[in-house]
């Protein structure tokens, strides 16, 4: 009970906050509070797209311009509706998103925030330089938004109007992260590896974010029109875009909340140190400027994750908070693929080549794998295992050979493609989203599972549309964890388990993906006796079920009890291969590992 209280808490604060014109406030103070919605629609854009999926962007001030000019021109010249306005808005920043972020978001590290920085430059210009949007005095006269017979014309009514429109833009980005593709967005700020593993297109993901963002923009840029009546491109320019990552830094980046919380502090301290600093200093100027630099490189030292986190701390200490996607007990089984018979190859690896210029990390290997059966890939390090390893998942491309999977070429494909057919894997440095439940983590190995372009879709989840099919992907992760025994810890963050604890989520989620060939990656490094135990008996319980599993691993005594057939790799090159007993006698085996034999 005391968790539900928790959750709604804040959606309490905001039907107060939206009663707030019926209270004898002064108007100055309904006025601050609607450019405190206005900067949270665009900060809860931010959120996802920097704090979330990591890709910083100092842009967003440009496109509030231009869903702002868009409304301003087309209700000013043409008399249409602000409405039409708002449509034309979404559209142009959307698709000016889409354009930009097309070349943008390929980019990565600091050329990223730096490509943001010039294209949101060139459209200030833009709006400064172009005659009919009136060059940088800009476009007067925009008139009041109406709804039916009501017109929104006092600052009191556009003041509901906003928050009803950050209410709106909150539940909207809280459905999307709560969701497949949402899950997917979460994974990327923790590297592009695993969730193409797991069958997310990240390209395609990336560019979808930066329109949602945008278009969020373009809302704020609406209203702010309106509120305004006018608009010139000061308040696009790239200070704002400084000013709302300082607002989402301040708040919590990586937090929605955060969004409104940052807006809230940085508008009102803003004001208020702009009245006091020059009457202490005794001179004119924008003292503010300096005193927020100064709180970024605090904030940034001793509380980079924003005020957010402490207050949902105390939240978490006063009333416990429970996670928000939670495994439905009764829900329609995904579809299944066709389990290969027992024996069946599941994969075929004939002349294996990986060729880095001169340099030959993989030569000529050949070996298979069936279904039932327990596979050792090893050798010393610079053996060439785990390039052979990114070459069956996708990951690098062969030079030359084949690499089929029950019977069809998969060399070539990307990871997503050979996820989709059913090879699932782990990595040898685990890849988990921390601060997701472990549920949650699992989940993202069915993003490819299920109706994902009837209620998988983004729009689905931003519409809460896909509840369904969300409960079909959370009981399937939730019955992956009972089958390797976390199902009592599926609503922890994943990122408190301990280490073999992790190592087994990561099978579990590669589980998910329905897989018919299980590629596991030093699955045992790391761990103490009695995880390598459970882990060993986990994996005799799938080779049992009929699951084909090519493992790398560096302990020997680990291998020798599990496997049913191993190959051992040194300098590239396949040296050895049959059955434990036979490696280990083998004398070139004995030669690669020992130095020599007597």
């Amino acid at each position: 009970m005391k968790s539900k209280i928790t959750l709604i808490a804040p959606l309490v604060a905001m039907t107060a906050i939206l009663l707030l014109p019926l209270l004898p406030i002064p108007a100055f103070w309904i006025t601050l509070l609607s450019y405190v919605g206005l900067y949270s629609i665009v900060g809860l854009g931010l959120v996802l797209l920097t704090g979330v999926a990591g890709m910083t962007s100092f842009g967003q001030a440009a496109f509030v311009g231009i869903g702002a000019y868009a409304t301003a021109y087309l209700t000013t010249h043409y008399g249409l509706s602000p409405w039409i306005g708002l449509l034309a808005g979404l559209l142009l920043t959307g698709g000016s998103a889409i354009v930009i972020g097309s070349f943008t978001m390929r980019l990565s590290g600091h050329y990223l925030p730096l490509s943001t920085i010039a294209w949101g430059l060139s459209l200030y210009f833009l709006f400064g330089n172009l005659e009919s949007l009136g060059k940088y005095d800009g476009i007067g006269g925009v008139p009041s938004i109406s709804l039916f017979d009501f017109e929104f014309s006092s600052g009191r009514s556009m003041y509901v109007l906003i928050w009803i429109a950050v209410i709106l833009a909150l539940l909207s980005v809280q459905n999307f992260l709560n969701s497949r593709p949402g899950r997917a967005v979460r994974a990327l700020k923790f590297g592009y590896v695993m969730p193409e593993a797991m069958g997310v297109n990240t390209p395609w993901i990336k560019i979808v974010i930066f329109a949602y963002a945008a278009m969020l923009a373009g809302v704020s840029g609406w209203l702010y029109a309106h509120l305004q009546h006018a608009v010139n491109p000061t308040p696009f320019g790239l200070k704002y875009g400084i000013d709302y990552l300082l607002m989402v830094v301040v708040g919590g980046a990586g937090f929605v909340w955060g969004a409104i919380l940052g807006a809230g502090v940085i508008t009102i301290l803003g004001n208020f140190l702009q009245a006091w600093l020059p009457g202490l200093l005794g001179a004119s100027g924008n003292f503010e400027v300096i005193a927020f630099g100064v709180l970024l490189v605090l904030f940034l030292q001793y509380a980079n994750e924003g005020l957010w986190p402490f207050i949902q701390a105390f939240c978490a200490e006063k009333f416990g908070i429970q996670p928000s996607a939670r495994a439905p007990e009764q829900a329609v089984a995904l579809p299944q693929k066709t389990k290969p018979a027992k024996g069946e190859v599941i994969l075929d690896v004939q002349d294996a080549r990986k060729q880095f210029g001169g340099l030959v990390a993989v030569n000529d290997v050949s070996f298979s794998v069936k279904a039932g059966e327990i596979v050792g890939l090893i050798g010393p390090n610079g053996a060439g295992k785990s390039t052979t390893f990114n070459l069956l998942t996708g990951v690098l491309p062969a030079t030359s050979g084949r690499v089929d999977y029950r019977g069809q070429s998969i060399a070539g494909l990307s990871s997503r493609q050979i996820v989709q057919r059913g090879v699932a894997r782990t990595f040898q440095h685990v890849r988990l989203v921390p601060g997701m439940s472990v549920l949650e983590n699992v989940a993202i190995g069915a993003h490819l599972r299920g109706d994902f372009a009837a209620q998988g879709g983004v729009l689905a989840s931003i519409l809460r549309l896909n509840k369904k099919e969300e409960g079909k992907l959370l009981h399937e992760a939730a019955r992956q964890l009972e089958r390797v025994g976390l199902s009592d810890l599926m609503y922890r963050p994943a990122g408190s388990l301990a280490l073999g604890q992790q190592r087994i989520l990561e099978i579990a989620r590669a589980l998910c993906c329905d897989p018919a060939l299980l590629l596991l990656d030093e699955p045992a490094a790391g761990l103490r006796y009695k995880e390598k135990q459970a882990l060993s008996e986990l994996l005799k319980k799938l080779r049992s079920e009929g699951m084909a599993v090519l493992l790398v691993e560096h302990d020997m005594d680990f291998v020798m009890q599990l496997t049913d057939h191993i190959v051992v790799m040194e300098f590239g090159t396949k040296i050895a291969e049959g059955t434990p007993a036979q490696i280990q006698v083998h004398p070139a085996v004995l030669e690669a590992y020992l130095g020599g034999v007597e």
